[in-house]
């Protein structure tokens, strides 16, 4: 098994990190790692294996092929970048938007759709973060009952928009506490002790590009192309974990009790005492890989309804946790470059 030339692209990002980590933490080997962060970061030396990896920019003087990218620097640079690594023999797993619509990119959770990614070179596209936490908890219901629709309304922590946002939200809540002027950079409006209810621009009809996100991508990723999706997404003073309402119908009619035991089967961790507060928070989920639903119960406006409360640690299993597991697939089917040429 040969050892891998991996990139991470974005390093010094907050999903960047996280993936580093999982790199570094794994038993993957690595005979090269580089590190690609913007001119932000100009002068930053990150640690691998007790090794000191300095950040690189991304550029014709810097580039070099890799067998394994993690990418997660934002659209522009993916649109770029990400072709001309797959180009030069890598598989990329990408964590921005620029590929999700891609017929030809498969758009994986694990979890659910594994025989969508195939060997070679290329890109595969990790889904968004408020797409992938509702999808691993519709997946198990939908195998059960066949899933009909579903609505959602979404609760998206700051850091989903990156370590500026919760830098703005830090020192906003500060200067509100003190009577002091906010001056909003990162969102359109204060943060700090309000809930914006748009994330993205809209379009003509109103929806705006998160919302559209979640309905284009839980269709590719459940392989339902004509199922209703309705989703209203909002961004809410949480350093660190989205949660969403789902409401859910179906084919058949699903029992509560038949759904919480298909969702603990399915590796999601059920928080759910009706008689007492026990549901998941976006704090308690903070650092866990896992996807959490609560309050499980019929939905008394649709006999083949169910309402889940879904949360997620937006940059785990929304994001750096996913992609990783996608990587790990590859490389337990000998898909990624390094270990084909053994």
């Amino acid at each position: 098994m040969n050892p891998l030339r991996v990139a991470v692209v974005g390093a010094t990002g907050a999903v960047g990190r996280e993936m580093w980590r999982r790199i570094e933490g794994s038993a993957m080997p690595v005979a090269e790692i580089r590190a690609y962060a913007s001119s932000r970061s100009e002068g930053t030396t990150l640690s691998f294996r007790g090794s000191p990896v300095p950040c690189l920019p991304l550029d014709e003087a810097h580039f070099a092929p890799a067998d394994l990218v993690l990418a997660s620097a934002g659209s522009a640079v993916s649109r770029l970048w990400s072709p001309r690594f797959a180009a030069a023999g890598a598989v990329v797993i990408d964590n921005s938007s620029a590929f999700r619509r891609d017929p030809d990119v498969p758009l994986v959770v694990p979890e659910i759709n594994p025989e969508t990614l195939r060997p070679g070179p290329g890109i595969v596209a990790n889904p968004n973060c408020s797409t992938i936490q509702m999808v691993v908890a519709l997946a198990p219901l939908h195998r059960r009952w066949g899933l009909a629709g579903v609505r959602v309304a979404t609760y998206q922590s700051v850091s989903g928009a990156g370590g500026r946002a919760m830098r703005e939200l830090e020192e906003g809540s500060r200067v509100f506490l003190e009577d002091g002027e906010e001056t909003p950079r990162a969102f359109s409006h204060p943060i700090a002790f309000n809930v914006l209810p748009r994330i993205g621009p809209a379009d003509e009809t109103g929806e705006s590009t998160e919302e559209r996100k979640m309905r284009d991508e839980t269709r590719r990723i459940l392989d339902l192309p004509d199922l209703p999706v309705s989703a209203f997404c909002a961004r809410v003073p949480v350093f660190r974990g989205h949660s969403e309402a789902v409401w859910a119908w179906f084919r058949e009619t699903p029992d509560v009790e038949e759904a919480r035991a298909a969702l603990g089967e399915a590796g999601v961790v059920v928080q759910d005492d009706p008689d007492a507060s026990g549901f998941p928070l976006p704090r308690e989920a903070a650092g866990d890989d896992r996807v959490f639903v609560g309050r499980v119960r019929r939905d008394p406006a649709e006999p083949r309804g169910l309402v889940l409360w879904v949360v997620a640690d937006n940059l785990l299993k929304g994001a750096a946790a996913n992609a990783w597991q996608i990587a790990e697939v590859l490389w337990q089917r000998g898909w990624l470059a390094g270990e084909k040429q053994a």
